[in-house]
């Protein structure tokens, strides 16, 4: 039986054999590397010693029967890897993506991943910086700067995380202060006037006391350029980050580690582009003056404002490690906040229509305790308690610009609010469409401007509404959100040793977790707030059926014929409605404020999860095992202005775009309250819980100058929470089950002191076992898009000796590789209303390479290039914001290189 004692927080004497899936390419190797503090090896034995703490213990990673991935410092300064957005070249089941903001990041790993642009939904994947959880991705975006290692978990967490991760945990370890003096700085120089300077210092306060601080700054020109703007500069770099720790010890039996960071981002993102251009986006939008980009990858932007994004991360936490002799106590608390604010052209055209801004901030308190015990005998434990304190605030706001009026009296022509016969106003409901916005043949853009804007002033005499009110005031819609979370959990896990060499492990976790949110929506717009079947309801009867009371009163067979002329669209209201076509132009209607006296505002989730593995060490060099799992991630709220009741509490009455008449609509808790507001429809407030589960089994061999992992695994999320843009806002839904079988495999190669070769691949088959409710129809039995089936990461380094004054020079390709995959399932606008089924597809390859000479006076000069051959690709696409058959996206980062100065001491 293999034993590993390091004191303190980690004592233990488990042998939890077997192995990680993913070995992720660490210095050099993974799997020949000192991944400790102290990296200089005496002897050829203790280089093949990586230390990890993903089974929350210190153990090595060949011990270590969790499918883990680790990156250590030196491969993050050698890839020239900045931040968790870079990561994922080297860990291969790991995806990273970047997309509406600076802070819109989200984290997939095995495919499952959500929460990057509503501060509502909980992380599937969870992300801790020294244990401390970071609950929003926007707090997460720090620098990677003294970094021990990153390790990243996959599947579901919940019996070593009291904040449960139902698809998987990045677990990012930084150095600890030293009681020896030194340090490092380094300077980096690059393309589109890169400047990245880093550093960190470290040294005794006292015998007891240690204590270090480190610092980083980036700024780069923008990729893209706003063409309209000046060429104003866009997807830029500027942030700093800054971190201070004391390391206490004030007897050999306890350590007391307090961290205060603070980061701040203030850049200008992110840029996209057009794959498709509607009929709306080529008619309306330059129908008005506005421009719009037309090769995706040119980096040209057509904005009306500069964007503006700002984010504010900063924390403290505390951590006390107590030797109890065989046991160990650990506490972890710690206080966070985060500032987020950004401003938007959401429509990415010059045109003047529409920008969103959010003003978001996040309070979070954090308490974990665990007791960990070192036995001798065939059983040991782990017991530990975690509290969650949050609080979410969110302004939030659509304005209309200056030139909405005319976009939508464009429209208005083309769309169906005007006869196709040039020049004869009135309304043709045959060609509504969401805004087609296409020229009418015969018309100049003036003349189809001016016909448009009668027919709005039509539209503005029939319904009563003053004269230039549609789209005539400031804002579209303003909205307050609020959430307070409090959860806590008891989790643990028990070994049973009963020979040597063979470890059953059984785990827990208990999750209590509630929710209480608030939220205030107003929708400004005049039109916004009428109901077209009830308005010619109200005008067919000349006034006599204003509300839902009147007309219930009416025969049923007065209600029906009146329903059947309300919904039937018509230029001559005595055969229909010539309203209804104005729906398109309801973008954000009233939704009822939240609590009421229907919905309360909350949710309270409860679960219990747990953990059954069996491991064996077949040989010193061998290690097997296999494991089931569970997971949990509670209940998440859609804090966007798409939010809506639920059908169990409201159902529509019939009428366009499931925005039907308050007058007829059935009885139901939301309509009997008189809670109603026009045009509501049914939809999401809150997603219920996910539930996961993965089957796995893996081997880790580890010989002299080779290794290999292997993991095969079976994974299903219950209710994965899809959060999908519509073109004019978000779902929020439950898939029935999505799940995805596949392998991981890495290797390691040495076949010279000098020579390192990593392999790792990760195969992926994932599906929508249920989803019939989706908001692309029915998607059962499909491949869920956006997740390609492989994903491979390799790498070669050699380090030269020079002389024999411990002169190096140490170079380092990469290669990653995302096989073609589609990008989706679908998009709902271009796909399901235009019934077209063309899908986008992406196809990834990146190489990385680095060179660098370390001197033996600390001095190191190097030289790097990322995606070195300038692969470009589209990150994902989306409907055109409000323009009908236009497809955007946002594309990939070109190629980037630059020079480094480092120096330690």
């Amino acid at each position: 039986m293999t034993s590993t004692f390091t004191g303190l927080a980690g004592a233990n004497r488990f042998t939890l054999l077997a192995g990680a899936a993913t070995l992720a390419l660490a210095i050099p190797g993974a799997a020949f590397a000192q991944d400790v503090q102290d990296e200089t090896a005496e002897t050829p034995e203790a280089s093949n010693v990586i230390i990890v703490t993903a089974s929350k213990r210190e153990q090595t990673l060949q011990e270590t029967p969790i499918s883990v991935s680790v990156t250590s410092g030196e491969t993050i300064e050698r890839a020239q890897i900045r931040d968790v957005l870079d990561l994922q070249t080297v860990v291969p089941s790991l995806r990273v993506s970047q997309l509406q903001t600076s802070s819109a990041t989200t984290f997939i790993i095995r495919g499952f991943g959500n929460g990057d642009n509503n501060f509502g939904i909980e992380p599937s994947v969870g992300v801790f910086i020294d244990g401390v959880f970071r609950s929003r991705s926007a707090s997460a975006l720090s620098d990677l700067n003294m970094v021990q290692r990153v390790e990243v978990l996959n599947g579901p967490q919940s019996t070593l995380f009291g904040k449960n991760a139902s698809a998987g945990v990045i677990s990012v370890v930084t150095k600890e202060p030293q009681h020896e003096f030194g340090g490092q700085v380094e300077a980096v120089y690059g393309n589109f006037n890169t400047v990245f300077l880093r550093g960190e210092v470290t040294g005794p306060i006292n015998d007891a006391i240690a204590w270090s601080l480190d610092g980083s700054y980036q700024k780069r020109d923008g990729f893209g350029r706003i063409v309209n703007l000046n060429n104003a500069e866009i997807n830029d770099r500027n942030r700093w980050s800054a971190r201070g720790q004391l390391l206490i010890e004030p007897s050999a039996d306890i350590k007391i580690r307090l961290i205060g960071d603070y980061t701040k981002i203030d850049e200008v993102c992110c840029q996209t582009s057009n794959i498709v251009i509607g009929p709306s986006t080529s008619g309306a939008v330059v129908g008005v003056g506005g421009q719009f980009p037309s090769d995706f990858f040119s980096d040209d932007n057509y904005l009306n404002v500069v964007p503006v994004n700002k984010n504010e991360n900063y924390g403290f936490s505390g951590q006390v490690d107590w030797s109890l002799g065989n046991l160990s106590l650990t506490s972890i608390t710690a206080y966070r906040e985060l500032k987020n604010f950004f401003n938007q052209d959401i429509d990415f055209t010059s045109a003047d229509l529409s920008a969103e801004t959010r003003d978001q901030s996040v309070e979070t308190f954090t308490q974990e305790l665990r007791l960990t015990s070192d036995f001798d005998g065939p059983l040991n434990f782990l017991l530990g308690g975690y509290y969650f304190d949050e609080s979410i605030r969110q302004d939030s706001q659509l304005t209309i610009g200056a030139d909405f009026r005319e976009f939508a009296a464009f429209s208005a022509a083309s769309g169906g609010f005007y006869n196709s016969t040039p020049g004869t106003p009135g309304f043709n409901p045959a060609r509504s469409s969401l805004l087609a916005g296409s020229l009418i043949p015969g018309l100049t853009n003036a003349q189809q401007i001016a016909a448009g804007e009668s027919a709005l002033r039509q539209a503005e005499a029939g319904l009563g509404l003053p004269l230039g009110s549609i789209f005539g005031g400031s804002l579209l819609t303003t909205e307050r959100f609020a959430v307070d979370n409090t959860s806590w959990s008891i989790f643990g896990t028990v070994d049973f040793e009963p020979i040597d060499g063979l470890v059953f492990t059984g785990g827990f976790n208990y999750t209590d977790d509630k929710k209480d949110y608030a939220i205030d929506f107003n929708a400004l717009d005049p039109l916004a707030n009428i109901n077209l079947v009830d308005s010619y309801i109200t005008l067919a009867t000349g006034g006599a059926v204003r509300n839902r009371a009147q007309f219930q009163a009416l025969p049923a067979a007065q209600q029906q014929g009146l329903l059947a002329l309300a919904t039937t669209s018509s230029s001559n209201p005595a055969t229909g409605n010539p309203f209804l076509g104005l729906s398109a132009l309801q973008f954000q209607t009233p939704v009822p404020d939240v609590p009421n006296a229907v919905e309360d505002g909350r949710t309270r989730d409860d679960k219990f999860t747990y953990l059954l593995r069996a491991s064996y060490e077949i040989s010193r060099e061998v290690n097997i095992y296999a494991s089931y799992a569970t997971g949990f991630k509670a209940s998440s709220i859609n804090l966007s202005r798409d939010t809506r009741p639920s059908i169990a509490d409201f159902r529509p009455g019939p009428g366009p775009r499931g925005r039907g008449s308050t007058f007829a609509a059935p009885a139901s808790p939301i309509t009997n309250a008189g809670l109603a507001t026009a045009n509501l429809r049914d939809g999401t407030r809150t997603a219920a819980p996910e539930n996961a589960e993965v089957f796995e089994i893996g081997m880790k061999a580890q010989w002299e100058g080779f290794g290999f992992n292997l993991a095969l695994f079976d994974q299903k999320i219950k209710g994965f929470q899809s959060f999908v843009f519509t073109g004019l806002g978000f779902e929020l839904l439950n898939a029935g089950q999505q799940s995805v079988k596949g392998f991981e495999f890495d290797s390691t190669v040495q076949p010279a002191d000098s020579l390192v070769f990593t392999f790792a691949a990760t195969y992926l088959d994932p599906k929508f076992d249920s989803f019939p409710g989706s908001v692309l129809g029915d998607l059962s039995g499909r491949r869920v898009g956006g997740i390609p089936a492989w994903n491979l990461r390799t790498s070669a380094t050699h380090t030269l000796e020079i002389g024999d004054n411990g002169t190096k020079l140490v170079t380092r390709v990469d290669y990653s590789h995302e096989s073609n995959v589609n990008i989706n399932n679908g998009l709902p606008a271009f796909n399901a209303q235009r019934g077209d089924t063309r899908i986008f597809q992406r196809e990834v390859n990146l190489v990385n390479a680095s060179m660098t000479l370390g001197l033996n006076n600390g001095v190191e000069v190097g030289v790097f290039a990322r995606n070195l051959l300038d692969d470009r690709y589209i990150l994902t696409v989306f409907d055109g914001v409000a323009q009908g058959g236009t497809v955007s996206g946002y594309p990939s980062a070109p190629r980037t290189w630059g020079g480094l100065v480092r120096y330690r001491f």
